[in-house]
Parts: structure tokens; sequence; C-alpha cells
């Protein structure tokens, strides 16, 4: 991967992101690429909008990148998210055999790669993917300093 394309599917979650706050969602855009670096979906939260929980953004994303891949692994695939994958996600995650995680803000207080469960980092986990945390930190982190402090 180069920085060039992670920097483009980076673009589109910030993008999926800021789909979300419009909507009144938490901002967070995630994207999954198939091996060979083409887009099979992207998402943005959608909790609220569907009166659903586990209507993240990586859930959504995932579920539509299984469905486009035909397959309820994606093995060889990425997936790019503005915020740190909570619990629920990173078993999502684990459980779809994705290839490498990348992230952008850190979430202390709900994550659960780093931070939290570190489910990747339980004996009890099938799969870890490459985790590459702090891509794109700055705006990503920005985005939902911005939108909280708008709601206060």
């Amino acid at each position: 991967m180069t920085s060039m394309r992670g920097s483009r599917y980076m673009e589109r979650a910030l993008a999926e992101a800021n789909a979300a706050a419009q909507r009144g969602e938490v901002p967070v855009g995630a994207v999954v690429a198939a091996p060979d670096g083409t887009f099979l979906s992207a998402a943005g939260n959608r909790i609220r909008e569907l009166a659903d929980p586990t209507a993240h953004a990586e859930i959504l994303a995932i579920r539509a990148a299984c469905e486009a891949f035909g397959s309820e692994r994606l093995l060889g695939c990425d997936l790019y998210v503005t915020l740190e994958p909570c619990a629920m996600c990173a078993g999502a995650i684990s459980l779809a055999r994705i290839r490498r995680l990348y992230f952008g803000a850190g979430d202390p207080k709900g994550g659960g790669v780093e931070h939290g469960a570190r489910v990747f980092a339980q004996a009890t986990c099938n799969h870890a993917p490459e985790v590459y945390g702090g891509l794109d930190e700055e705006r990503t982190g920005a985005l939902l300093r911005d939108f909280f402090a708008a709601r206060r």
C-alpha cells in the first residue's frame, strides 16, 4: 500500500464521517478496500437513523463489502476508519479476517484495539489484523472534537 492510496481511502472515510455528522450521527466513517486496491464499500455511522446500536460505520462497511466480495471473509482486504474501532467492531473485523486495519484518532474511552478491551491481543481472538493507528489523526480527531463541542 502506498501512502497515496491510503490517503485516498482515508479521504473517503472522512467524507463518510462528515456525511454522518450532517445526519446528526457521531462522525465516524469507514472504507473497505479489496486486495487489488479497489473500493469495496464505504459507510458512516447510522445508529440513530436506523435505531440500531450495531449500525457503526465499520459494521455497515464490512456487511456491504462481504456482499460485494461474495464471502463472509474479507481475506486480503483492508479497513480504513476515522476512529479506533470499539470492541464490537474489533470483533467483527477479526471475524471478517480483515488483513490490515488503519484508523485515524485513538479512542481512550471507547476503543477496543489499542485501548479498553484490546480485542486483538486476547488469547481468544482467532484473527488479528495488522494495525496502523494515527492515520490522519489530526483531521479525524478535529472532526470529532468539533462535532461534540457544537453539542455542548
